[in-house]
């Protein structure tokens, strides 16, 4: 056989297969400006010189150098979840040169704001009025204004408000930039020590009721990791439904307050985090992010069918050019698989072809 045809082989039967499906919501700052914020002494044309030294394309991805051609935006904005280290260069850069900023709250916004020396007009962009400020947004566009969106922490638009106003101002016309920064859901899951490929990012459970229960049944079913938040009040609650639902030996991590002075995670079996999360008399201080490990049973059985089907494609190639003993031979020094797993499969497939 040859050698193309066996380093094909040998990959596909050993190859991983996963989808990343992640969102991305982040926590607020639940009491105002953490005691680590500060102002920031940022040097944006040293970080352009350090990215043209990295190869990247400055004269495209920098703001200012494409002020004309970007003139008027809408710029999605992610600001610090707790950490004023955090806010990027080319975000505080952003904030500086727009004309004014929608914000989900223009109280919490004018302290990021005063923190940073930045002094601009504020518009309230909240989920209660996001169909009235999309228009005010649109308004101040067609003015020939650019206009920087930010939620309360992290990134609007996703589990927070501005999905709303994001898809106005694009189909008006508008061009829509993504300022990214940090992010809750990829601290969480990057500590966690639980996702190596594939997760799904559910957001926040329903307050109460069945529902509550259900939804969060239906997420535990699924055999990828499965990342969620929790509001400090009902993080006891969480913790009580999750035991009740037998979920005492899934992997799990538990972090509350990232990125903050008294940033903390639990890790482990989930009996052990529900016994420190009930223990840490802050617990209701400071939203939570959980990563809970998937269903062990469907990923077991999700390997399984996955590996029965590449066996299937491979000895059907190979049983058309080889005797079957020849064929399921390369099979088993290919991928270690029992002798008598693939000879048995071989046969089944060998009488199909004829």
């Amino acid at each position: 056989m040859g050698g193309a045809l066996w380093v094909v082989l040998a990959f596909s039967l050993g190859a991983s297969h996963g989808i990343l499906a992640f969102g991305d919501r982040d926590l607020r700052v639940a009491h105002g400006m953490p005691d680590n914020s500060g102002t920031l002494d940022l040097d944006l044309s040293a970080m352009q010189n350090a990215g043209e030294g990295n190869g990247m394309n400055n004269a495209v991805n920098s703001d200012a150098r494409s002020e004309t051609r970007r003139e008027p935006s809408l710029y999605v904005v992610a600001t610090p979840i707790g950490n004023m280290g955090d806010l990027s260069l080319r975000a505080r850069a952003v904030l500086e040169q727009v004309d004014r900023i929608a914000a989900e709250d223009t109280r919490n916004t004018a302290r990021m704001l005063d923190a940073l020396g930045i002094k601009k007009p504020l518009m309230a962009h909240h989920a209660h009025n996001e169909r009235e400020s999309a228009q005010g947004v649109l308004a101040c566009l067609q003015r020939g204004e650019s206009v920087a969106l930010v939620s309360d922490a992290g990134t609007p638009a996703v589990s927070d408000p501005g999905a709303v106003v994001v898809r106005c101002v694009a189909e008006a016309g508008f061009i829509v930039v993504p300022v990214p920064g940090a992010s809750s859901v990829l601290a969480v899951v990057a500590a966690s020590g639980l996702v190596d490929g594939a997760f799904t990012f559910r957001g926040f459970l329903p307050a109460k009721g069945k529902n509550r229960l259900e939804e969060l049944k239906n997420w535990l079913a699924c055999p990828e990791p499965q990342v969620l938040f929790e509001a400090p009040h009902r993080v006891i609650q969480l913790v009580d439904d999750l035991e009740s639902l037998g979920m005492g030996g899934r992997d799990m991590c538990a972090g509350r307050e990232l990125t903050k002075q008294f940033e903390t995670f639990y890790r482990g079996s989930g009996e052990r985090v529900f016994e420190q999360v009930r223990q840490d008399k802050n617990a209701e201080r400071g939203e939570w992010a959980w990563v809970i490990g998937g269903n062990p049973v469907l990923n077991s059985e999700a390997e399984s069918a996955q590996t029965n089907a590449d066996l299937d494609t491979w000895l059907t190639l190979l049983l058309a050019e080889l005797p079957l003993k020849t064929a399921v031979a390369v099979v088993v020094k290919a991928t270690g698989m029992a002798k008598n797993t693939v000879y048995n499969r071989a046969l089944v497939l060998k009488n199909d072809q004829e």
